[in-house]
């Protein structure tokens, strides 16, 4: 028996077979570094048209986590593309390093009162620390083979930045969006600060509800206002409040109605005592039944309007202290009395009821959460004992009607999840959203810029359209400073504050922030130094994030503004989306990008939120280390960014399998073009019909692909890249042209005709496939044929095809169609055969295709001889529907054929494994057939379509 294996042209390729990508991924990062690949590509880039996606600063503080993972890889998938797509896409990252987050880590090592105790001191910790986090984050960020000036990145606390992040805050009050004022603020006592309406999230609260009677301050007027004859009065008539804050009570101001609403005097017997109370009519039975009254009768009805001007008993201090009562848009009556205890000291609505009815905004909590020391009945008492203390007290002078206990969505510091936040009046400095038409401007601006997905244009626009004005304050250390003066007995501003704010910026590009905080007053007022305050308050951290389209793309020659896009979570739509939007209408009237693209957060595969108490948290490093930074790159690409992103160890297993699909397909190529050289490559005329119709296909995909880049539709482009691998190559054309490859003569034109549209195909796919499998598309790019660039990120999608590839005949295209519709029937035809174990393999069958139907005999009669090779089966040939066999079967999707598929009679070929007659035809091969025979020399034998 002759040995006929080394005949065979069986692929070969150092492209392995195992990924490995924990370890070969390293390697390929060392690669990169040792060109200095951002480099080359900003080389490559010089003088294309800008692309500029800005990245939003995460806060340099933690481990990086599955988000960090999604937002970064989705950034970096597009500055790739967008490169690939001829632009100049640079990409600078970012961090976030001044706020609480970063005063909160160094605090625990140098005690809650190090920033009052050594500001200078703890200013210089909290810049070590946030260096020391970059380091950590910004290795983890390259690891997941994000390429971009990772070692020249822009941080808010350099000291240029800071800088002209002063300079931006000159700008806005150039402007006039500026302004200091009392005004009611979210306020963290463990902050011990102010906090912007970004830095607010709601969680459930148990709070202790209280019903409260505020006794009428004149005899008889209640009854007067109701109608009725003073003199009938009987008992003592009253308003009773409700609130879930019991704590504001000392702040009480007034009780606010509705204008609109209907209220009743209600009419009942306590203690055998009569009494009168104000609640809204339609409450009456609900309150009644909370008081636990029995027999009750409302006595009169007025609307709110025709209740204003009564005056009350405050709630606590009785007859020392009267409030009004007034109308109020924000009553309802969801739950309550419908008559709203109104503190202007602590809260949004009522400060500017307070402003309205010219209240007296009163706030006797200090910013620890502690009440004045001359406050009535709980000075120097924390609010939440406090509360405790105000509930007995009224329940002492029986003006308690009801106390529970209620759960219920408050706001809450987003660093400090357990801790409820308080409303506090106090003085600071804010961005007025109506002063100059901020409002209406940012509205304006959001109109013209792209939002991805749509939504995210109403969601932003909302809003802005609804939020309060900004407030800019903070009263802490590590951050960007306010560098104002104001006078001591005005408090107007120094009429030379841009000029002073300039001195100030020049002096922090020098020395950072310290040297204004460090700086004497005179430095900067001359003699005028002892009429002015100097402004210790730093700026909310979002605004340093906001104005770095100010303070970094300004001043970054490879960088514009606008940016092309800003790309983050669907949290910063209240966050660095809309801080950045008001700090750039502020300073320039326009938006500082052209696009929003939004991201969803991650979920476990339940959909769950990602919780470690839970256990479902995923670690990306973890992920990286056991499948590799490209498997992740793939998890985030092949998910809809657009909703909840879901992820587990099952869902990670699938998408392993996928990423096997690929490498294994771009293996399989690679094998087959190890012999291959450029020079071998033939011209479109020379190919086989088959491999024509390949490349068509794959320029068709590339054209999609490129699409689906430019409209960020990634998932789209890793299910069409997959369909491809599995379907068009793995399930019909690799299927088909091994026989070509195997059997043929190295040299042959039917060898080198497949060769050829391999090259092509995996010159395209892999391009295509950079973007999202980085490392992997690097990996291939390095065992492919011929010179080339250093690295597949520095070129751009392909333009090597034929010239023909776009005239291709649509009719052709047709035929081939049907073609592969014929295969997939007898596919599944075999498969049942197979099954039934009637066959083998496909070769150990014969198939009879019986139609008269001319739009199936077309392309099957063109294919002749060849329709075996198509098939992958030892003989197919076309019949009548006239001769059909008796078990010929119907597919279902065609109705026009008939298919007859049975087991092959004949003798197999050791070489090619086809059946049939002329198996041992050559005395001198008696174990292959003709055709191996033929193909042992070349030429071999010739083909022309399969």
């Amino acid at each position: 028996m002759t040995n006929y294996k080394d005949t065979i042209n069986l692929p070969r390729t150092k492209f392995p077979m195992r990924a490995n990508l924990a370890k070969r991924e390293p390697d390929m990062l060392e690669f990169w570094n040792n060109i200095n690949l951002y480099q080359k590509m900003r080389e490559v880039g010089k003088g294309r048209p800008k692309y500029v996606l800005h990245d939003g600063p995460p806060y340099a503080n933690g481990a990086l986590h599955i988000g960090h993972a999604v937002n970064k890889i989705l950034k970096d998938v597009i500055v790739k593309s967008k490169s690939m797509a001829g632009f100049d896409s640079p990409y600078v990252p970012g961090w976030d390093c001044h706020g609480l987050p970063i005063e909160h880590e160094v605090e625990k090592v140098l005690g809650r009162s190090a920033y009052r105790d050594d500001p200078q001191a703890f200013r210089k910790a909290c810049r070590q620390f946030a260096t020391e986090q970059i380091d950590v984050q910004r290795k983890g960020f390259i690891r997941m083979g994000v390429v971009g000036d990772w070692f020249n990145p822009y941080l808010t606390m350099n000291f240029q930045t800071e800088a002209d992040t002063v300079r931006a805050l000159a700008r806005i009050i150039e402007n006039g969006h500026m302004m200091h004022d009392l005004m009611t603020v979210y306020w963290c006592t463990d902050c011990a600060s102010a906090l912007a309406e970004a830095e607010i999230e709601y969680f459930d609260k148990e709070s202790k509800a209280v019903d409260v009677r505020q006794h009428e301050a004149r005899q008889g007027s209640i009854f007067t206002a109701f109608e009725l004859d003073p003199k009938e009065q009987q008992g003592t008539a009253s308003a009773v409040i409700w609130t879930t804050t019991p704590w504001t009570l000392p702040a009480n101001r007034a009780i606010a109605v509705h204008a609109e609403l209907d209220y009743a005097l209600v009419e009942w017997q306590r203690n055998g005592i009569t009494e009168y109370v104000v609640l809204a009519e339609s409450l009456v039975e609900s309150c009644t039944t909370r008081y636990k009254v029995g027999d009750y009768r409302k006595i009169g009805r007025r609307v709110g309007s025709d209740l204003v001007g009564l005056e009350f008993h405050h709630p606590m201090e009785g007859a020392n202290r009267l409030v009004p009562m007034i109308v109020s848009e924000h009553v309802t009556l969801d739950a309550g009395t419908g008559l709203v205890h109104t503190a202007p000291g602590h809260g949004h609505e009522d400060f500017a009821l307070g402003k309205l009815h010219s209240l007296e905004i009163y706030n006797p909590v200090g910013p620890t959460g502690v009440f004045d020391a001359d406050t009535h009945l709980v000075g120097g008492m924390h609010v939440d004992p406090a509360a405790d203390v105000i509930i007995e007290d009224l329940g002492v002078r029986d003006v308690l009607l009801d106390s529970d206990v209620i759960t219920h969505s408050y706001a809450h510091c987003w660093r400090h999840k357990t801790t409820p936040i308080l409303y506090r009046a106090t003085p600071q400095w804010f961005i007025s959203m109506e002063r100059e038409n901020l409002r209406r401007s940012a509205l304006e601006a959001i109109a013209g810029v792209q939002w991805i997905p749509g939504w995210g244009e109403d969601r932003i626009d909302g809003m802005v359209r609804n939020r309060p004005d900004w407030c800019l304050s903070r009263q802490r250390v590590w951050g960007s400073p306010l560098t104002l003066f104001v006078h001591k007995e005005t408090g107007e501003l120094h009429p030379d504050t841009l000029a002073i704010m300039e001195l100030a910026a020049r002096k922090i590009e020098v020395g950072g922030i310290d040297a204004w905080f460090d700086a004497e007053d005179d430095e900067f007022l001359g003699d005028e130094a002892d009429e002015y305050e100097k402004v210790t308050d730093v700026l909310d951290v979002w605004f340093d994030s906001g104005a770095t389209h100010y303070s970094v793309l300004n001043h970054r020659d490879e960088l514009t503004n606008p940016a092309g896009m800003y790309l983050e979570g669907s949290d910063q739509h209240r966050g660095w989306f809309q801080s950045s939007l008001l700090v750039s209408v502020a300073v320039t009237g326009g938006a500082p990008y052209e696009s929003v693209l939004t991201h969803g957060f991650t979920v476990d595969g339940q959909g769950r939120k990602m919780s470690k108490s839970v256990g479902n948290v995923i670690d990306p490093q973890e992920v990286i280390d056991t499948l590799g930074a490209d498997v992740l790159r793939l998890w985030v690409c092949a998910t809809q960014y657009e909703s909840e992103m879901r992820i587990d160890s099952e869902i990670l297993t699938g998408t392993s399998d996928t990423y096997r699909r690929i490498r294994n397909t771009m293996r399989f190529m690679l094998g087959n073009l190890e012999d291959f050289e450029i020079s071998d490559v033939l011209e479109w005329d020379e190919m086989l019909a088959l491999d024509r119709w390949a490349l068509v296909t794959a320029k068709s995909l590339q054209d999609e692909i490129v699409q689906s880049y430019d409209n960020f539709k990634f998932h789209v482009i890793c299910q069409k890249l997959q369909q491809f691998c599995v379907v068009q190559l793995g399930g019909f054309y690799l299927d088909i042209i091994k026989d070509r490859l195997y059997t043929m003569p190295r040299s042959s034109r039917g060898r080198r005709s497949a060769q050829t549209a391999m090259l092509h195909i995996t010159e395209s796919f892999v391009r295509m496939l950079a973007p999202v499998l980085s490392f992997t598309a690097e990996e291939i790019w390095q065992h492919m044929p011929g010179s080339r660039h250093e690295s597949v990120m520095l070129t751009g999608w392909y333009d090597g095809w034929p010239g023909e590839v776009d005239q291709f005949d649509a009719s052709d295209m047709e035929n081939w169609n049907r073609v592969v519709q014929i295969r997939d029937e007898i596919n599944r035809l075999l498969e049942q055969h197979r099954a039934d174990g009637e066959i083998g393999s496909t070769l150990d069958a014969e198939v009879t295709i019986y139609t008269d139907d001319e739009h199936w005999l077309r392309p099957l009669n063109q294919l002749g001889d060849e329709l075996k090779f198509v098939m992958i089966t030892s003989q197919a040939e076309v019949a009548s529907a006239q001769d059909q066999a008796n078990n010929a079967v119907q597919p279902e999707k065609i109705p026009e054929i008939l298919l007859n598929v049975r087991k092959s009679r004949h003798s197999k070929c050791v070489r090619c494994w086809h059946q049939i007659a002329e198996v041992g035809s050559d005395p001198k091969h008696p174990e292959i057939c003709v055709r191996c025979v033929t193909n042992l020399h070349e030429p071999g034998e010739q083909r022309q379509f399969a």
